[in-house]
This record gives C-alpha cells, sequence and structure tokens, in this order.
C-alpha cells in the first residue's frame, strides 16, 4: 500500500485530517516518507540549497559561530548543532572556514539531527573527522552552551492553515473526493491556541507553525541557561499572511496532494511569530534580514575575490554563485536570517541594534 493510500484510509476511517498533520505524514512517515527516503539535494535530486551553490556560504556560518563564540567567553566543552544538515556541505565548509581559530574545533562537540539514513550516510562520510552523534530529534540535546545552525530547516516543519470563510475562522485539512482522491477542505474547527488574534476579509489564509515556535522557544530557554547562540535562514516573510505551501520535483513546482512521500513540501517561515516567541522566553530575538546583506557584512564579497584570485579558470563560476546567493532578485532577498542571544550583549556579527526584536514583539508584528 503507497504512502497516498494509506493516508486515504486514514481520512475514510477517522475524517479529514489538517494540512499539518497531512504534511509531518507525507514528509516523516517512516515507511514512504520523502525525508525517508533518498538523497533530494542537487541536480538529480529536487531541490538546491545555499551550501551546495557555493563553499562560500557554508564559510560564512563558520565565520559567524566562531565570532560568536569567541565573544561569548570561548567555553570550553560547547555543542555545535546543525538541524536538518542535508549532505554535510555546509558543516564541512563551516568548520574549515572556522580552523582559523584552533581553539573553536578543540572545544567542539557536533551534533546533527537528521531523520534520513540516506543522508546520515553522507555527512557520516564527509565529517568523519569531526567525530558527529546523531539525533533523530532537537529535543533532547545535551546540555551546556550550545551554536545552532539551521538551514531551510525551518520550512518543513508542519504548517496549520487557517481560512476565514463567511462563517467564521476554520482550519483547512485535507480530505476525499467523490472519486477517492485526496483534496483540501476548508472545514475543520480551528483550536483556540491557533484562533487569530484580529478578524480578517473573507478569503484570507494564515499559516500558523507551532512545532517551529516550540523549537525556537526551547533553544532560547537552553541559551538563556547555558549560554550560546542559534542562527536560521530560511525563505520567509517578517510578517504578513497568506497560503504559501508549496511542492517541489525535480526542480519544479507540482500539486501539494500529487504523490505525497514522493515530493518536497515546504511553506514560508513566519519569522515574526518565531520572534514573538523567542521574546515571551526572555531570549534575544534578532531580524530577519536578507540573506544577501547578511552575507555581505560577513566578508562574502572579500571571500569571493580571493577564490577568484586562486582559481581565475572558474571567475565567472564563483561571481554566478555569489550573485545567487546575495543577489536582489535572487536568494539575496527572498532569503532571511534570524538568530537567537541571550539579551543585553551587542549585536551578533551581520546584524545591527535595530534589527533586534522589541520586549514586546508580538504574532504578526513586522521584526
Amino acid at each position: 500500500m503507497t504512502l497516498e493510500q494509506r493516508i486515504a484510509a486514514r481520512i475514510r476511517a477517522g475524517g479529514p485530517i489538517t494540512v499539518a498533520a497531512f504534511m509531518a505524514t507525507a514528509l516523516q512517515d517512516p515507511d514512504g516518507g520523502y525525508y525517508r527516503g533518498t538523497d533530494p539535494l542537487g541536480r538529480g535530486g529536487d531541490f538546491t540549497t545555499a551550501p551546495e551553490i557555493s563553499q562560500m556560504f557554508g564559510e560564512m556560518i563558520g565565520l559567524w559561530c566562531a565570532d560568536g563564540w569567541r565573544a561569548d567567553g570561548a567555553p570550553d566543552p560547547f555543542d555545535l548543532v546543525e538541524l536538518g544538515p542535508g549532505r554535510g556541505t555546509l558543516m564541512a565548509d563551516a568548520l574549515r572556514a572556522a580552523a582559523a581559530l584552533p581553539a573553536f574545533g578543540q572545544a567542539m562537540r557536533l551534533h546533527l539531527v537528521e531523520s534520513s539514513p540516506a543522508l546520515r550516510q553522507r555527512q557520516a562520510a564527509l565529517l568523519a573527522g569531526a567525530r558527529p552523534t546523531w539525533h533523530d530529534r532537537a529535543d533532547p540535546l545535551p546540555a551546556g552552551p550550545r551554536w545552532v545552525v539551521a538551514n531551510e530547516f525551518l520550512d518543513a516543519l508542519p504548517v496549520h492553515q487557517l481560512v476565514r470563510t463567511a462563517s467564521g475562522w476554520r482550519e483547512r485539512g485535507v480530505g476525499l473526493d467523490g472519486d477517492g482522491n485526496l483534496t483540501f477542505v476548508d472545514d475543520l474547527p480551528v483550536p483556540d491556541a491557533l484562533m487569530p488574534a484580529q478578524d480578517q476579509p473573507v478569503g484570507t489564509v494564515v499559516e500558523r507553525r507551532p512545532e517551529a515556535e516550540a523549537l525556537v522557544a526551547d533553544l532560547a530557554r537552553a541559551i538563556l541557561t547555558h549560554g550560546g547562540r542559534a542562527i536560521f535562514i530560511d525563505y520567509g516573510y517578517a510578517a504578513g499572511h497568506g497560503d504559501t505551501l508549496q511542492a517541489v520535483r525535480e526542480h519544479g513546482r507540482v500539486s501539494v496532494l500529487d504523490a505525497p512521500g514522493q515530493v518536497d513540501l515546504s511553506a514560508h517561515v513566519a519569522f515574526a511569530d518565531l520572534a514573538a516567541a523567542v521574546v515571551a522566553t526572555g531570549g534575544q530575538a534578532w531580524g530577519p534580514v536578507p540573506q544577501g546583506r547578511f552575507l555581505q557584512s560577513l566578508g562574502i564579497l572579500a571571500r569571493a575575490e580571493r577564490l577568484a584570485a586562486r582559481r581565475p579558470d572558474a571567475r565567472a563560476t564563483i561571481a554566478a554563485a555569489l550573485h545567487r546567493l546575495i543577489g536582489a532578485g535572487a536568494m539575496g532577498t527572498l532569503f532571511k536570517v534570524f538568530a537567537i542571544t541571550r539579551p543585553g550583549g551587542p549585536p551578533p556579527a551581520g546584524f545591527t541594534a535595530a534589527d533586534a526584536a522589541p520586549p514586546d514583539a508580538h504574532r504578526g508584528a513586522a521584526a
């Protein structure tokens, strides 16, 4: 029985399921979930992430971590954690750049949160020298100072979609049509915890990610207690609403409900909601700021020039990769960077004082 058939049987037995439940099953089902299958990255896969575009991306993240570690008193030991590390490319590049500060690597204990057996194999081959420890989930992680990195991780966490109908707010779900095929339905009750605070015009769609909010809140509490920092890079918006759920296969858009388990599902990240969750714990949230601005403030232009000087035959390739990472019409504006620190200190690298989330940050407010 395919995953689609099992989802349909579940709906026939118990009624429509939420979009969040469908997304979680399609991506993480132990027997047929998208992320439990083969490697989805690269030209031969379904999508390409920034670390696969250029080594410069991971290098900048490594420098960000090393700079913050030194600024926070160089705790020894500390945990370096990556959520959803893909093939391990970002972390390999980050550790190579951070090696400029040898004490960083000596104090570091590497932890990788990864559910895909296929990707764990890739990570093990690339990062064997760092002796990583793997985890299925971000909770629990060892107690102690931690630096957390997550690139394109939050967008794959389950999203609830709330729809303003003529009869009030309802939650969008996945049901079956007359032929037994998966279809969207807009008639599920909205849990009190997800109910929008303000009314909106009929047809408005609001997305909520309680799992992501709980994750960043837990990280903020751990950072407050033990020290450290966290950085998230993802596509999304500072504030707003709308239906952003999408499916990708072989680098092209496909229907969200087609072939669950065989297509990548994601939705834009609502960073204002994450900032509010962090601030509620007493932690400090930063951003989101555009990826292009962030990478340029860390010195990616100088790094690109050094690479091009060393490899003049690859200058055009390096320039093209740089444009994809920082260009206004490319990832430079679509992708945003969000960070968590303890309160009271100076802005982390790549951010300014104006990027600090205010102490009264709340859902739906621009960060």
